[in-house]
């Protein structure tokens, strides 16, 4: 009777490390595009976040008469108030420039949200408030 062996010769595991050589070199630069889009990502839903944060407060603001009261409407008179009105408040990558908003309440600014870690920014609307 004659033995049989099973198994891969050096030339098959060789041809297979090469493909998967092959094979990561061409995706590791996707992978690595990927990291900046998704920074950008963030930096929009946080941007997002804050503009419906402020549209919910003016509306809650709106119903007390803009008489600041407890869970239904904040003061709201600088573009850095905005972390107030997150829940849990701004993470902790970003940074808001402060800026007064015009007296009147219902007058609005155009606030500069900055991702710290990155340098890039996004703008957000904000409404006076509570005022």
């Amino acid at each position: 009777m004659k033995r049989v062996q099973a198994g891969f010769t050096m030339i098959e595991l060789i041809v297979v490390i090469v493909i998967l050589g092959v094979l990561a070199a061409v995706a590791l630069p996707k992978f690595i595009d990927v990291s900046s889009e998704a920074k950008e990502s963030a930096l929009k839903g946080v941007v997002g976040a804050a503009t419906t944060a402020m549209n919910l407060n003016y509306s809650g603001c709106s119903v007390t008469n803009h008489v600041v009261t407890t869970n239904k409407c904040v003061a709201v008179d600088n573009c850095n108030d905005v972390g107030s009105l997150l829940q849990g408040g701004l993470p902790g990558d970003y940074e808001v420039t402060a800026a007064a908003i015009d007296p009147g309440n219902g007058t609005t600014a155009s606030c500069t949200l900055t991702q710290t870690s990155g340098g890039a920014t996004g703008t957000f609307t904000a409404t006076r408030a509570g005022t």
